[in-house]
């Protein structure tokens, strides 16, 4: 130490890019304390200290918080930085998970918004749609009397159980068998589904009838009535289910 250039708390902030508030800091929590106090009780640093600093610096980089990087200081020995290491990789891919989810949330609410920005209440068109990755719900039982909303948590905790990594956050929508289509019956929904990327189930393609209402949920009668009477006047058929969406919704 005694051929070891010292330098001051600011110097030591300036090279290692940490401000000296953080500098005092750490010395409070004993991550980084001065080589030497002088006689004015100034903090001075030896300049290996840098080396230090760039350390705790990677190591919050890496998302450790000061607690565990203190740990790490005081036994760092060479077998637990190879396990700490792994750990917080393990950590690291996780979150990795967590941000592509919320970026396919994120693209798959912007594109719902978008659709819902230029549509035409007032017309009812044809389109030939692709088949679409979908996450279906079980079939709903309404004979115990239980309304959508009820079947809606039913929903939500069937996924919490199915699910361990995926978000809750997509929007659930409606699904409506080809049966109660016919039948006029399109209050309640007869699966919940979401709009998931690369999800086991299909919407499957075909040639669609497609309106759109403003209005609340299980408002939608004479949207259907619109479109079942666009079907029979335009001598089509029902051949499969109705999904409902909602593209501009809370």
């Amino acid at each position: 130490m005694a051929n070891e250039k010292l330098i001051s708390i600011s110097e030591l902030a300036s090279v290692s890019r940490v401000s000296r508030t953080a500098l005092l800091y750490y010395d409070k929590m004993g991550l980084i304390t001065p080589a030497t106090r002088g006689e004015n009780g100034y903090r001075y640093y030896s300049e290996r200290q840098v080396a230090s600093v760039n350390l705790i610096n990677t190591l919050k980089e890496l998302g450790m918080s000061l607690k565990d990087i203190r740990k790490i200081i005081k036994n760092r020995t060479p077998e637990n930085v190879v396990k700490i290491f792994a750990a917080q990789g393990k950590y690291i891919d996780g979150e990795i998970e967590k941000l592509r989810q919320a970026k396919i949330l994120m693209q798959t609410l912007r594109l719902f918004v978008e659709g819902g920005m230029a549509a035409d209440e007032n017309a009812v068109t044809v389109s030939v749609f692709p088949a679409e990755s979908i996450f279906l719900g079980p079939e709903i039982d309404y004979s115990d009397g239980k309304n959508a909303n009820d079947a809606l948590r039913d929903f939500y905790r069937y996924c919490e159980n199915k699910f361990d990594k995926i978000s809750l956050n997509y929007p659930a929508w409606g699904m409506y068998t080809e049966d109660r289509l016919k039948r006029g019956d399109w209050v309640y929904p007869s699966r919940y589904y979401f709009k998931i990327p690369d999800s086991k189930d299909t919407k499957q393609e075909g040639l669609y009838a497609v309106g759109y209402a403003r209005g609340g949920y299980g408002e939608t009668d004479a949207l259907y009535k619109k479109l079942t009477a666009y079907i029979d006047e335009n001598g089509l058929e029902i051949c499969g289910p109705a999904y409902e969406e909602y593209p501009l919704n809370e």
